[in-house]
């Protein structure tokens, strides 16, 4: 099974404005499969399948919430409303990450994303509001 995730945001922090997909190294999947049969009859974590619920916590939310923002009929308002909720995700999961993990990287990586998020979430909701 291969897992791909867009790394448009890296390619933008270095100029070249393209996404690209990455394969997620085998570490990060081997209890993929939990979580794809709950896709197939409900949530993982309808199925007792989440292995940190910390983490998935919000996630239905979020997805709905970036469904319902990116049906505005305006193309860069729809993006910015879809992006919000996808924001706030990041913000959840990296608090999720302060809170409950053990690693000093990874909680440095955890507060450099909540900075960033909550100043991009800022950004993004004072030029919704000029709209």
């Amino acid at each position: 099974m291969t897992i791909r995730f867009y790394a448009a945001a890296a390619l933008f922090a270095l100029g070249s404005g393209a996404a690209f997909a990455v394969d997620l190294p085998a570490i990060c999947t081997a209890n993929a499969m939990d979580h794809e049969m709950g896709a197939m009859g409900g949530s993982a974590m309808d199925m007792g399948n989440a292995t940190h619920p910390e983490l998935m916590d919000g996630m239905n939310t979020m997805n709905a919430d970036m469904m319902a923002g990116s049906s505005a009929s305006d193309f860069d308002v729809a993006f910015v409303c879809a992006m919000l909720p996808h924001h706030q995700g990041a913000i959840d999961m990296a608090t999720a990450e302060l809170k409950n993990g053990d690693d000093p990287w990874a909680k440095e990586l955890a507060q450099q994303i909540i900075t960033a998020q909550e100043a991009e979430v800022a950004a993004m909701l004072d030029w919704l509001g000029k709209q």
